[in-house]
């Protein structure tokens, strides 16, 4: 089992940055590959990014490549989402998730609590 916190949510005005964080509990976070997804008011939560447990392979949704970095650090059991440009429509909670194999969206076998993210306009 491994439990997951995020942090590093908030306000923001369009145009800006945030570095969402999510850390892992347990000494197998590598063996994880690490999901972000987002879920905005009313919608349905949807896949933004993924990257594999030692790191070398991601993957983007369309609508956030170029703008998002997904990465992590196995020596300190976290994942982080770098999200610059942030637009009005980024806005929506965040989760990490966890799961055995690396997935291009689809359900993961362990989530996180979530962080708002919220980006004026």
């Amino acid at each position: 089992q491994v439990q997951l916190v995020e942090s590093g949510g908030g306000l923001v005005q369009a145009g800006g940055s945030l570095r969402l964080s999510c850390a892992a509990s347990g000494r197998t976070f590598s063996r994880y590959a690490m999901g972000w997804f987002r879920q905005a008011p009313g919608k349905e939560r949807d896949f933004v990014a993924a990257i594999s447990g030692n790191g070398r392979t991601t993957y983007y949704r369309d609508s956030v490549k170029g703008r998002f970095t997904i990465s992590r650090d196995n020596a300190k059991n976290t994942v982080y989402l770098q999200m610059n440009s942030l637009k009005p429509e980024d806005t929506a909670v965040y989760y990490c998730a966890a799961d055995s194999l690396f997935k291009r969206g689809g359900e993961y076998d362990h989530w996180g609590q979530g962080t708002q993210v919220t980006v004026s306009s």
